[in-house]
């Protein structure tokens, strides 16, 4: 019996020392790191190159060096801290966000952003863009932007930059050039040497193409020459519409904005557009802008109600019957204008839905609900790294055009 005991014990110990052994040499699990894929073309019908206007200039009191919110949300007089009933920030415009009111530099706002773009049928980001200066909050715009350039070959999507000219007042008056041409002519030079090379840099007729909105400070053919010439890559140029006799020779084209009503854009199709080596088009879903009521100066003096859609079926169905190669789509995100295709509270997918049919995106599969969910997730789960590996493998089924194993991934996700 004793003996009996003893072996048994032998026998527990021996089996307590090899379990033992066997949990030491396991070393902890790594976390599994997400497969990157490369992004895959959406599928659509329109030939139509469709792009959209982007403003990178939002800031809020978390990325700002101030801690302050910045102007586009609150204009003079509003405050995105005060949070009111329904849950939403005060902020300048009459319409909110989805996501709610966010920084332009947030790589999650980006992705979220990008990845909607891309599911609508939307090719690339023209992106509005203030220079390279220090100036007032150029420097934040530029920093925002080269945030969303990074993201931009990783879902595939294209850009070109819309230069302001009149950011080159400004900077003459801090001192921080002699001139305006020379202002010009700094930020030309470091678009060429940081951005027009770039793969997905948008090409027309084989050179980098470049907006200017307007213009309004340089307005004159001999200014404009003198800028180009202090550069080696020659760019096709547009001017806004009826503006490139500003530039002369200098500008390829013209491409249309927004103004009071559709009569506008059916005379450029009509009138200008064939007398234009390159013309884009533009769409819209309306146009309320918030500068009165936010103390942000004075109202635009006429107002495009979104009635219910039936704008941007409109402008769509205008740029359809006019056979464009280009079309703006105009904007993403210009909240103090109303005119956002961003989802916002007010209507939803409804826009991007509408650009997607456009398109012609045979991928018929609902997924803007789920990249939401995904950029929620990456905020409510900040920190959790199995959460956000999970999330970056979704992203990269997203851009590879593979939604349903991106949505099993989310859903995982408790």
């Amino acid at each position: 019996m004793k003996r009996y005991i003893t072996l048994l014990f032998f026998g527990i110990m021996n089996l307590v020392v090899v379990s033992g052994c066997s949990s030491d040499d396991k070393s902890p699990e790594e976390p599994v790191k997400p497969e990157v894929l490369k992004p895959v073309a959406i599928e659509k019908t329109n030939s139509t190159k469709i792009y959209v206007h982007y403003m990178p200039w939002f800031e809020t009191n978390e990325s700002s060096a101030d801690k302050k919110w910045g102007y586009h949300w609150t204009m003079a007089n509003k405050n995105p801290n005060t949070i009111g009933a329904n849950n939403r920030r005060e902020i300048a415009s009459y319409y909110y966000p989805l996501i709610g009111p966010y920084h332009s530099g947030d790589k999650n706002v980006i992705e979220n952003h990008l990845l909607l773009m891309k599911y609508s049928g939307i090719d690339g980001v023209l992106i509005d863009w203030y220079g390279t200066y220090d100036v007032n909050d150029y420097r934040m715009v530029k920093e925002n932007t080269e945030q969303l350039i990074a993201m931009l070959d990783k879902v595939g999507l294209e850009y070109a930059i819309v230069y302001e000219d009149r950011v080159t007042t400004n900077v003459v008056n801090a001192g921080k050039a002699i001139s305006v041409t020379s202002a010009a002519k700094t930020d030309l030079a470091y678009m060429e040497k940081n951005y027009f090379d770039d793969a997905n840099y948008i090409k027309v007729n084989g050179k980098p193409l470049l907006l200017n909105f307007g213009p309004i400070v340089l307005q004159t053919p001999a200014e404009w020459t003198n800028v180009f010439n202090s550069i080696t890559t020659k760019p096709t140029f547009l001017t806004l519409w009826d503006q490139s006799v500003e530039a002369g020779a200098n500008a390829s084209g013209e491409y249309a904005w927004v103004y009071k009503n559709s009569t506008y854009l059916t005379n450029f199709y009509t009138n200008t557009k064939p007398k234009l080596s390159v013309a884009i088009g533009s769409a819209y879903p309306g146009f309320k802008d918030f500068y009165a009521e936010g103390g942000g100066g004075a109202a635009i003096g006429w107002t495009i109600d979104h009635n219910n859609g039936a704008t941007l079926d409109e402008t769509l169905s205008l740029a359809k019957n006019a056979n464009l190669n280009y079309l703006q789509l105009i904007t993403w995100n210009d909240f103090g204008e109303g005119t956002m295709f961003e989802p916002t509270v007010e209507f939803g997918y409804t826009y991007i839905e509408k650009v997607k049919a456009f398109a012609g995106v045979k991928n018929t599969e609902s997924v803007f609900p789920d990249i939401s969910k995904m950029y929620n997730l990456r905020v409510e789960k900040k920190g959790n790294t199995e959460a956000q590996n999970k999330l970056d493998q979704a992203f990269n089924y997203f851009v590879s055009m593979q939604p349903a194993k991106a949505k099993q991934l989310i859903n995982e996700i408790k």
